[in-house]
């Protein structure tokens, strides 16, 4: 955690770090506010919510992320989003988010036999992510119509036919790494430019994680084309502390407007 203030008292002014650290006032949380809405940041700590703009990358293939910047594995992932994933996480920390533990693969001791690995026993224990973390919802607007969803339901589960089932996704916060000149440290989502993983990574280099048992399997996650917009469209992804049944009034606002639906027969087209 020291590591990580030192990168983001680079990144913020002094009182908006001030106000992330040492907890709510008044003059330091309006800057906090604005310094991330400069960087397209939606940060509403009164809400519990943050959010980013962001765009559908991959709307009928195989996923491994939800969100990446514009430098990441957008040809795996749902989303894309422009925003400077250090500044997001300054967002995730600011609504009070606390580091989980990521994904860990431990080898069993004993190793399982060979009849047993020729029957499917992993040679390793494997442990969920835990800790504090995020429900995650996608929303934008069609004319009066406002479309409101949790993220899992646009990802399906190729292997149960289902969408991704719902869960509360937990923060890791990313991490920091020796910068290549040798001077400092960087920090490793904006290195790496992937911000939300489906499926489990160790490195821990993104800033949440999907937390289900069968995010251990990387090629049975693919985006749910039946409910997304078209390839390209603006959403906002929230994140959220609590769950939500409908979107705060002020968070409809900022919901992109994608204007009339294509026909189903152009949608259909353009997605063969």
């Amino acid at each position: 955690m020291q590591a990580l203030s030192r990168a983001l008292a680079v990144l913020l002014a002094p009182v908006a770090l001030a106000a992330l650290q040492e907890g709510p006032r008044p003059a330091g949380e309006a800057e906090l506010i604005a310094s991330l809405a400069q960087a397209g940041v939606h940060f509403d700590p009164a809400a519990g919510l943050a959010s980013v703009l962001s765009t559908v990358e991959v709307d009928n293939d195989l996923l491994e992320y939800l969100l990446v910047a514009p430098g990441g594995a957008r040809h795996e992932a749902l989303l894309a989003t422009e925003v400077r994933p250090s500044l997001l996480n300054v967002a995730l920390l600011g609504l009070g988010a606390e580091p989980g533990r990521n994904a860990t693969w431990n080898p069993r001791d004993p190793p399982p036999s060979e009849e047993e690995l020729e029957r499917g026993i992993s040679p390793y224990d494997v442990h969920v992510p835990e800790g504090d973390g995020f429900w995650l919802y996608v929303g934008w607007r069609r004319g009066d119509e406002t479309y409101f969803l949790r993220a899992e339901d646009l990802v399906r589960n190729l292997a149960t036919g289902q969408t991704m089932r719902r869960h509360r996704w937990v923060f890791l916060g990313s991490r920091m790494l020796p910068a290549q000149d040798g001077a400092g440290e960087v920090f490793a989502a904006d290195v790496y430019q992937n911000l939300i993983n489906v499926s489990w990574f160790s490195d821990g280099a993104t800033l949440l994680t999907g937390a289900l048992p069968e995010c251990l399997e990387q090629t049975i996650w693919m985006s749910n084309a039946w409910i997304l917009p078209e390839r390209g469209s603006g959403v906002r992804l929230v994140f959220a502390r609590e769950r939500l049944d409908a979107p705060p009034a002020a968070l409809v606002a900022l919901l992109p407007d994608l204007g009339p639906a294509p026909s189903p027969y152009e949608a259909l087209d353009e997605r063969r």
